[in-house]
């Protein structure tokens, strides 16, 4: 079981930008994909970027163009640049690693990780 520990949320206002961390303490990462989900109160939990090595990032159409998903396997750890910022953004935030492929049209689908982390904060205000 990898272990997750994700930082770098906080409060910004509209338009404002964050870059979240995670790191992973199994080296194993460096074989996985691995993903950025999101779960505002009273919502379920969506995909926000994805990448597998080797592969093209995927992103959620509520972010593209204004996330960046990037990865420092040296460092094991992952990586999401978060520009232009607004409140629907506002969630906490959760990294997750998956096996070393994951069809692109499943990388946005929770079911496809076996390990999130415990999650950061990101609020938003206007």
């Amino acid at each position: 079981q990898v272990g997750l520990v994700e930082s770098g949320g906080g409060s910004v206002q509209d338009g404002g930008s964050l870059r979240l961390s995670c790191v992973a303490s199994d080296y194993q990462y460096r074989s996985a994909c691995m993903a950025w989900f999101r779960q505002a109160p009273g919502k379920e939990r969506e995909g926000v970027a994805s990448i597998c090595s080797r592969d093209t990032p995927t992103y959620a159409d509520s972010v593209k163009g204004r996330f960046t998903i990037s990865r420092d396997d040296a460092q094991n750890t992952l990586y999401l640049q978060m520009n232009s910022l607004n409140s629907e953004d506002t969630a906490m935030y959760y990294c997750a690693t998956g096996r070393s492929f994951i069809q692109p049209y499943n990388r946005m689908r929770a079911s496809w990780y076996g390990a999130f982390g415990q999650g950061t904060q990101v609020t938003v205000s206007s």
